[in-house]
């Protein structure tokens, strides 16, 4: 993948703030996400009972998982609706990424590199990810590193939980235009947070960034109605060939 290649701008006279980065954390991050209850719809109206029986037993690995050495968060997500976002250029490029559309998620936070190998290498991971694998039609694991920080994501209370899928020609170009659009959502959607997770390993995705806003009432109309949301964010990511995908959440 092209890791060399400058930003391409667009529509420069909209000219929003630059966006604020705190730095980064020094943990690691396994992100795993899994398709199991299908929809051609924009949304996930209620659960199967394959589903209710995944996110309890997820759940129900929760205090194990956190027994494990150096696991600082461990929090389970169900979706509950994709957004306005998905770009030209995922569509353009589908075969060489995959379409998500992962109703179930699992982020652990580990302290160190150290402490995610051993994690990587224990029984009750090994038990978590075999589970997810043979109830999901479709799994994505990958082990990542925190690149960017708005600010750190709390997950001690409910909120809408995104995760963004993106699927870029260069990982440097989809860092830069992150950071260039980041200051859309500061601005529009009082966005304080952020956790911009890049993977360490052979990813589908060239980032997945991982965010909070209290309620959809934050986040979903100005997708929607914000014109500059198509001109300013979408339009910036064709342009220096990524394409997001985004997909909210709520706490399980």
């Amino acid at each position: 993948m092209n890791t060399q290649s400058p930003l391409t701008i667009v529509n420069k006279h909209l000219n929003y703030p630059k966006v604020t980065l705190v730095k980064a954390t020094t943990s690691q991050y396994l992100h795993i996400a899994a398709e199991i209850d299908k929809t051609s719809f924009p949304f996930f109206l209620g659960k199967s009972s394959c589903k209710k029986s995944v996110l309890k037993f997820c759940k129900h690995q929760a205090e194990k998982i956190k027994k494990e050495a150096g696991v600082i968060n461990y929090s389970v997500f169900s979706a509950i609706i994709i957004p306005p976002g998905r770009g030209k250029y995922v569509q353009e490029n589908i075969s060489k990424t995959h379409l998500a559309k992962f109703d179930v998620v699992i982020l652990i936070e580990i302290n160190s590199l150290e402490n995610a190998k051993k994690l990587l290498k224990s029984k009750t991971y090994d038990k978590l990810v075999s589970t997810i694998k043979m109830k999901s039609s479709y799994s994505h694991i990958t082990q990542a590193s925190n690149v960017r920080q708005i600010g750190p994501v709390d997950h001690t209370k409910q909120g809408i939980f995104l995760f963004n899928y993106f699927y870029a020609k260069s990982t440097i170009q989809n860092l830069l235009v992150w950071e260039y659009t980041a200051g859309w959502f500061e601005k529009e959607t009082k966005l304080n947070n952020s956790t911009l997770l890049l993977p360490n390993d052979d990813s589908k995705y060239t980032i997945i960034n991982h965010c909070r806003w209290d309620n959809l009432w934050n986040i979903v109309p100005h997708l929607i109605f914000k014109k500059t949301f198509k001109s300013y964010v979408l339009d910036n990511f064709y342009a220096n060939k990524v394409g997001a995908q985004p997909i909210l959440y709520k706490l399980v």
